[in-house]
């Protein structure tokens, strides 16, 4: 019954996306930071920013939340893809090396401890000697 109540609600409203979700983490952030320094203003802000994001979530002017979410991800993907490597080169780093490829930098990465390799760019071909 709630669940037909809710379906039936959100008929025609633009719903969660990217934007929304990071929204409510900043949110959830300003609110933290709140209860660590007692500074009144990010709790303020905080409301703000998860009021917009209730107001995004139920809009129904879906094609100017979706302009908004489009140019939310063209800014955010490659903050968010040079995040995700550098985690996984530091999680990789007892195992193996990572160098760029001197002609199209592309990122390889080989085995350590493996002495001197000749390292081949599979996106150029091009072939350099590294020690790993």
């Amino acid at each position: 019954m709630i669940r037909s109540f809710l379906r039936n609600f959100m008929v025609g409203r633009y719903g969660p996306d990217h934007l929304n979700i990071a929204m409510i983490v900043f949110s959830l952030v300003l609110s933290l930071l709140h209860a660590i320094t007692g500074f009144t203003p990010l709790l303020y802000i905080s409301y703000i920013i998860i009021a917009l994001a209730l107001f995004r979530l139920l809009s129904r002017n879906i094609l100017r939340r979706r302009a908004e979410n489009d140019k939310f991800i063209r800014y955010w993907w490659p903050i968010r893809t040079k995040l995700r490597s550098a985690v996984t080169k530091l999680r990789d780093r007892k195992s193996f090396k990572y160098f760029k490829c001197p002609s199209c930098t592309n990122t390889l990465r080989v085995p350590k401890g493996k002495g001197k390799l000749q390292i081949t760019c599979p996106k150029c071909g091009e072939r350099f000697i590294k020690k790993s």
